[in-house]
C-alpha cells in the first residue's frame, strides 16, 4: 500500500515480525543471535539470573569462525504482553510445561514454532493451542553453553527446517523462512514438515543410542570390530518405528544418516552423551522412551533401543 504525504506518494512498510525466543540456549541463543544481526525484532524470554548475565555483558556466540557479541532485548515472565507474532520454544524437551507457563501472558496471540527433540511436544501444543497456531521447525546444530555463559557452537553444522502444518501458518512461515533466507545458517521450508521431524527423530535416536551405550564418539564405535554393524542395527530398528508411523525415511536420508552414524574417526557425540557426562537432566524418554511407545504400537522389535533406554533410566535415577 501507499500513502501520501506531503505531495509525494510513499510506500507504506510492512509491520516487523515481532519475535520471542524461550531461552538463549544453543538453539535459542544462536540462532536468535544471528537473526538479531540482521536487525530482526528479536526478544528473550530468560530466567532472571540468565537475563542479568546478558543484561550485564550480552550474548556472547562463539562459533569455529569466531565469536561475536548481541545486546538483544530481553524479557522476564510477568512482564510479557501479547504482542509477538511467532514465539519460539528452543527449551529442553522435559522443559516444555514450564515454558508454557512462562508464556501464558504472551500466548494468547502469535503462531507457536517449537525446536524440541522428538515429536509429542506437538500433541502437547496442539491441545493447548490449536494445530492452526503450531508450526513444526526442526534445528540441526551442535552447541552448548559454557562456563562463562556464552554459547559455543561445537560444529559448523547449523540448519534450520520450518513448515506450516495447517494452511493459516502458510504466510507467516513464508515470511519467517524469507528472513532465516538473509543471514549465513543454511534453512530449508518444508511443506512435509512432519516428515523432516521423524527423519531427524530416527537420526538422534540412533545417535543418542549408540553414544550413550558406548561412552564414546562415532569414530571411536566405527573403530570397534562389531560397532558399524550395531549402529546400522539400531539406525534399522528406529527407520522401522518410523515406517509403522506411515512415515518412512527415503532411502537417499537413510544412507546419508548410516554414513554419518559409522564415520570412521569422527569426533561427533549426541548432546544426550554429553549432559549424561556432565551429571545433567537429559532428553532419554522423550528422544528414546517415546519412539519405543511407538514402537510397541506398531509391533516393531527393537532390543537395541530397549538397552540404550533401561541403561540411560538407570543412570539417570543413579544420578536423580
Amino acid at each position: 500500500m501507499r500513502a501520501i504525504l506531503g505531495g509525494q506518494i510513499e510506500a507504506k512498510r510492512a509491520p516487523i515480525m515481532k519475535i520471542l525466543i524461550v531461552g538463549a540456549g544453543g538453539i535459542g541463543g544462536f540462532f536468535g543471535a544471528k537473526l538479531h544481526q540482521l536487525g530482526a525484532d528479536i526478544t528473550y524470554l530468560l530466567r532472571e539470573k540468565r537475563q542479568q548475565l546478558i543484561q550485564d555483558r550480552g550474548l556472547t556466540i562463539e562459533t569455529p569462525r569466531g565469536s561475536f557479541t548481541i545486546h538483544p532485548k530481553t524479557v522476564l515472565a510477568d512482564q510479557l504482553e501479547p504482542i509477538y507474532d511467532l514465539i519460539i520454544l528452543a527449551c529442553k524437551a522435559f522443559d516444555l510445561d514450564d515454558s508454557l507457563k512462562s508464556i501464558a501472558k504472551a500466548s494468547s496471540k502469535g503462531v507457536i514454532l517449537p525446536f524440541l527433540n522428538g515429536l509429542t511436544h506437538l500433541d502437547t501444543l496442539d491441545r493447548v493451542f490449536g494445530k492452526d497456531r503450531v508450526m513444526g521447525g526442526v534445528a540441526h546444530i551442535a552447541a552448548t553453553i559454557s562456563e562463562t555463559g556464552s554459547v559455543k557452537q561445537l560444529t559448523e553444522l547449523s540448519t534450520l527446517t520450518i513448515g506450516p502444518r495447517a494452511l493459516e501458518q502458510a504466510a507467516l512461515s513464508q515470511e519467517f523462512f524469507t528472513l532465516c533466507k538473509k543471514t549465513d545458517f543454511d534453512s530449508f521450508y518444508n511443506e512435509n514438515i512432519e516428515q523432516a521431524l521423524w527423519d531427524k527423530w530416527v537420526f538422534l535416536a540412533s545417535l543418542a543410542g549408540m553414544t550413550t551405550i558406548c561412552r564414546g564418539s562415532i569414530g571411536e564405535i566405527a573403530a570397534t570390530p562389531y560397532g558399524k554393524e550395531l549402529s546400522k542395527q539400531m539406525f534399522a530398528e528406529c527407520c522401522a518405528i518410523a515406517a509403522s508411523q506411515r512415515f518412512p525415511i527415503t532411502e537417499k536420508t537413510q544412507l546419508t544418516s548410516e554414513e554419518i552414524l559409522t564415520k570412521d574417526g569422527s569426533p561427533f557425540t549426541a548432546s544426550m552423551l554429553r549432559d549424561l557426562l556432565a551429571g545433567n537432566k537429559n532428553e532419554y524418554q522423550h528422544i528414546l522412551g517415546d519412539l519405543i511407545a511407538f514402537a510397541s504400537n506398531g509391533s516393531i522389535d527393537c532390543p537395541l533401543l530397549k538397552i540404550a533406554y533401561t541403561h540411560m533410566a538407570v543412570e539417570s535415577k543413579s544420578k536423580a
